[in-house]
């Protein structure tokens, strides 16, 4: 039997959605339609917002986490965070392949799928192991991707759990080099994180010598990283949520200038307009980060007459995965700091 292309097959709740915005699929991986691939599941990559709202939730506990995840998974069929509204990516082995697809795949490939949790029919058995410091869980688990899911096969020269903590953000770099000039002014909240780092590279690398990166991180530690890694002009400890006090310590470090690109991947809601605010007019501004609120964003700017150009972050662009990993593999230090982190 052939399911829909896009998944609404899978959807119990309500009928006729996609599976994103559904409340909940049908994840019993027993049966399988001729147009999907089943993964017998070896890790997940929650996404950052999801999993730090979780923490918040419950306390940095991995019992508890654990509990929490199972419960989201349980009520609908899909890791799904009903607060953020946000997923993030699995890593696991190809079970098998509908017969209706004709893929460059085979049963026994490792891949990471590069669609979110949030779409992705999940029967979670067992949490094996949670990674606080990470992000990641270990499973036994078993999940469907769609005929039009997207996935990459696993790199061989690096650790599974490196590949995935990459993979997880790629569309942030790829579309930091997109907006990114020679010269520019780029100001990268949350630079700390994964992202934020691969993001601080990028626009080093594309506005160049003449360009002034600045990274905005919560605490002193992740000034030494940045620094030794050569990814920033300056850095910026401060509150993104915060707004006003930000933009003050941004302009006075920035010689009274605001930014020609704000990006921002922070991993906590309300900071909509710290990013606005720190960008001049006619200026981009890119939301990464899953926390962020359209609505916020869009009132807040025209609330204090800002005239910027807003764009909300696509977690896929052609050969997003491909130009994430090169950029790792292209700088040693990166690639250590990485490995250090996620290996």
């Amino acid at each position: 039997m052939r399911g829909d292309p896009f998944g609404i097959h899978r959807v119990i709740e309500p009928k006729g959605k996609l599976p994103q915005p559904a409340w909940k699929l049908d994840n019993d991986t027993s049966k399988l339609y001729d147009n999907e691939i089943l993964i017998d599941v070896i890790k997940l990559n929650i996404d950052a917002a999801s999993f730090t709202q979780i923490k918040n939730e419950v306390g940095k506990d991995e019992e508890k986490v654990a509990d929490k995840i199972m419960q989201i998974v349980k009520e609908r069929g899909k890791m799904h965070n009903p607060v953020t509204g946000s997923g993030g990516m699995l890593i696991g082995v190809v079970g098998k392949i509908g017969k209706d697809l004709n893929l460059d795949l085979k049963e026994g490939d490792k891949i990471a799928t590069l669609v979110s949790l949030s779409l992705t029919p999940l029967n979670l058995r067992k949490i094996k192991k949670v990674h606080l410091d990470k992000d990641q869980v270990d499973v036994d688990a078993q999940a469907i991707l769609f005929e039009t899911g997207v996935f990459a096969k696993l790199p061989q020269d690096m650790p599974e759990s490196v590949a995935l903590a990459i993979l997880d953000v790629a569309g942030a770099p790829i579309q930091t080099a997109r907006l990114v000039s020679p010269g520019d002014t780029v100001l990268i909240m949350g630079a700390g994180g994964k992202s934020g780092i691969l993001c601080c590279y990028v626009a080093k690398k594309y506005a160049g010598p003449t360009g002034n990166v600045i990274g905005l991180v919560h605490s002193e530690r992740s000034i030494k990283e940045l620094t030794d890694l050569g990814v920033v002009d300056k850095t910026l400890v401060a509150d993104a949520q915060d707004a006003v006090g930000t933009y003050e310590k941004f302009i006075k470090l920035n010689d009274g200038k605001l930014a020609d690109v704000v990006i921002n991947v922070v991993n906590v809601p309300d900071t909509e307009m710290t990013s606005i605010m720190c960008a001049r007019n006619r200026g981009k501004v890119y939301f990464f980060s899953m926390a962020t609120s359209f609505t916020k964003a869009a009132l807040g700017a025209e609330g204090i007459g800002k005239d910027v150009d807003m764009i909300i972050g696509n977690g896929y662009a052609t050969d997003h995965a491909k130009f994430a990993l090169e950029i790792v593999r292209e700088n040693k230090e990166l690639y250590d700091l990485f490995l250090k982190r996620y290996g």
